[in-house]
């Protein structure tokens, strides 16, 4: 028993290493920097709270984060249905089903970056295209708004992700005792109904990882964001990372985008874990 912990901690040991120096001290030291004049080279004297509560004030910063916030809410829901979807119709009894798989899980190997110029091209020629043959006006200058730049990043987003989520629910879809199903079947049940009553509760879990997951990447997006709009026009599709990036490295703030980044991982990990919380327990209750 003694050796096989010893060995259990030695294969840990770099994982547990490289957490540590990658994450947890960088999140250390820069909680600090939180709270001092830093400007990337030197501290010259500690501010305290000083950046927070400018960060109260500060109509950029909560200009982005409700953007961020309504743009997550809408790809979460689009991403997960379409990801739900993808795998039911993926999980039928069809010949194509391999191919059908790898289709749909291509998007996501695609770069950020790449896959924002590529649907920059598709917003700002091929719908402008369309729309002087069709004549209509609201495919031309797609990302000239901030309503539409808002549903071209949330098109990019789902179009992204859907692929991989619905690799994730394959894996529990496929779980699904089929002698359960058949049963629901000969007592009278629906597709609907079985799908409601037998299906969904034994993917519960499924939900789970996926809004963990699509959760936290769509907060968090970036560089789709930098290459699709570039926070434009006028900084109003600009996400919360990307106001984050600019403070830091545009104006050359440092330790005032130090301060907004930790409040953004604040944020984000409370959401986080209190919808892996309250779906857990949904588990439970299922």
């Amino acid at each position: 028993m003694r050796n096989r912990n010893l060995w259990y901690w030695l294969f840990l040991a770099p994982t547990l290493v490289a957490l540590g120096v990658v994450v947890i001290l960088p999140l250390i030291v820069g909680t600090y920097y939180s709270f001092t004049d830093w400007n990337g080279i030197k501290i010259n004297e500690f501010v305290g709270f000083e950046h927070y509560k400018n960060l109260i004030q500060d109509e950029e910063f909560r200009a982005s984060l409700w953007f961020t916030v309504k743009f997550s809410v809408v790809s979460i829901f689009l991403i997960n249905l379409f990801g739900l979807s993808l795998a039911l119709l993926v999980t039928q009894k069809l010949k194509s089903n391999k191919i059908l798989r790898t289709i749909f899980f291509m998007p996501n190997l695609i770069g950020g970056l790449i896959l924002g110029f590529i649907w920059q091209f598709i917003f700002m020629k091929v719908f402008a295209s369309i729309g002087d043959l069709t004549g209509i006006l609201g495919l031309k200058g797609w990302l000239s708004t901030d309503t539409t730049g808002f549903w071209a990043l949330v098109i990019l987003m789902s179009w992204q992700m859907s692929g991989y989520i619905m690799i994730i629910y394959i894996s529990y879809l496929e779980s699904v005792p089929q002698e359960l199903l058949e049963a629901a079947e000969i007592d009278g049940a629906n597709s609907l109904q079985r799908f409601w009553n037998v299906t969904f509760p034994l993917v519960a879990p499924a939900f789970t990882v996926s809004l963990f997951l699509t959760l936290s990447n769509s907060f968090k997006l970036y560089d789709q964001n930098l290459s699709l709009t570039g926070g434009g026009p006028y900084n109003s599709t600009q996400m919360v990372a990307m106001e984050i990036f600019k403070t830091a490295f545009s104006e050359n703030n440092y330790a005032y985008g130090q301060a907004k980044a930790i409040v953004f991982f604040i944020i984000v990990a409370v959401i986080s874990l209190t919808q892996v919380y309250i779906n857990k327990k949904r588990e439970v209750e299922m």
